[in-house]
């Protein structure tokens, strides 16, 4: 039985991650190699625990429980050391989870599975770095965690049944629904969130409405709960040309960037994080 995760990498969405396994029972690691990007999980955790019980989401006691269940540390050995499953939520860049998966494959027990939080890359690749690459597996999820309701499951090449089945057990115990994708770049969801993404970029940069218009527009007729300009903010402007660079490299011409997307994310306009996107954020 699954009993211990360790999360790598404790930016926005390895918190959200560990938080909601953490609260889900389950006994979380939290790694990262900055001990400020830890102190600022640490304050997160602590902040989305004491307002989820003000709100009547958790009881006292699960909070109390929420916490003894999470530890943190910036030893990668140490995190991995007893887990039986690992999520890997660093930045998007191929060569760095690539280098992150041979470090678990060589530190995590030999039972233990693999998962890539990627929103995009290929998990064969990632896999095939390591000497298991049937205990990989992809699990997408979305931000912020302990809300939105879906895990993107996908398979690679040489994923087993019981690594799949294993994903989707996770991700039932953290209350979540999941989806089974087959392996193509940008699986299902980021596919659509780039090209949409991209083309309100594209008409806010041609002057056809105003940043708050187009996202209204899409919110009110198309009924989304979030406008895409106000989504690319809070997902990372920095994130999202990661995203779009790969995909592009990948389909080709449709999911090229769009030029004042570059132009923020060289302006340091890089959304909620920087306090200044598409919108301007002063709180």
């Amino acid at each position: 039985m699954l009993k211990t995760i360790a999360v790598i990498g404790s930016g926005v969405m390895g918190r959200g991650i560990a938080y909601t396994a953490a609260v889900s029972g389950f006994k979380v690691a939290l790694q990262d190699v900055s001990t400020e990007a830890l102190e600022k999980a640490k304050l997160y955790v602590s902040s989305e625990l004491g307002r989820s019980v003000e709100k009547g989401y958790l009881q006292a006691e699960q909070k109390d429980q929420a916490m003894k269940n999470l530890s943190y540390t910036t030893d990668l050995v140490e995190a991995v050391k007893t887990a039986d499953l690992v999520i890997e939520a660093v930045f998007e860049l191929m060569d760095l989870k690539i280098e992150v998966f041979k470090q678990l494959d060589a530190h995590a027990p030999v039972h233990a599975v693999l998962a890539t939080n990627t929103s995009t890359m290929s998990p064969t690749e990632i896999a095939a770095q390591t000497s298991r690459p049937d205990q990989c597996v992809a699990m997408h999820f979305f931000n912020p965690v302990h809300k939105m309701k879906l895990v993107e499951i996908i398979r690679g090449l040489e994923t087993s049944d019981e690594t799949l089945e294993m994903a989707k057990q996770v991700a039932k115990q953290m209350n979540k629904e999941s989806v089974e994708v087959n392996e193509f770049p940008g699986f299902v969801t980021s596919r659509m969130n780039c090209l949409i993404g991209n083309e309100a970029m594209n008409m806010l940069m041609e002057g056809v409405a105003s940043v708050e218009d187009i996202d209204k527009a899409i919110k009110l007729g198309l009924n989304h709960p979030m406008g895409p300009l106000e989504l690319a903010d809070l997902v990372g402007l920095d994130t999202r040309l990661r995203n779009m660079e790969y995909l592009y490299k990948a389909l080709g011409e449709k999911y090229r960037p769009c030029p004042l997307l570059v132009k923020y994310v060289k302006a340091g306009r890089l959304g909620r994080k920087t306090g200044a996107g598409f919108y301007n954020y002063d709180n």
